[in-house]
């Protein structure tokens, strides 16, 4: 399941994954961006319920708060060590 899920994945974990340097990667990252995904899709579930109750305004920051949970998600949960440290920034 998990070789699956990184086919379909791998746009986004492509662009994190490429690059042969060194890196400083600490399994806290991991569990940090973890919890950062999970917060911006509580507030992306947020914006996305003022949308449906009829308020517009929160279309545009309910999708910028999806797209980086998905991100956050996506790389903490299916991303290699030089992923999270690339997200990071930690080189």
């Amino acid at each position: 399941m998990h070789a699956v899920l990184r086919k379909i994945f791998a746009p986004i974990l492509n662009l994190f994954e490429k690059g042969e340097s060194e890196y400083i990667y600490k399994p806290s990252h991991r569990i940090i961006l973890m919890v950062v995904g999970a917060l911006m899709l509580l507030l992306a579930s947020g914006s996305l319920a003022l949308v449906a109750g009829g308020l517009t305004g929160g279309l545009l920051p309910g999708v910028v708060f999806l797209v980086v949970a998905l991100v956050c998600l996506v790389v903490g949960a299916l991303g290699t060590d030089e992923a999270v440290a690339t997200i990071w920034k930690s080189k």
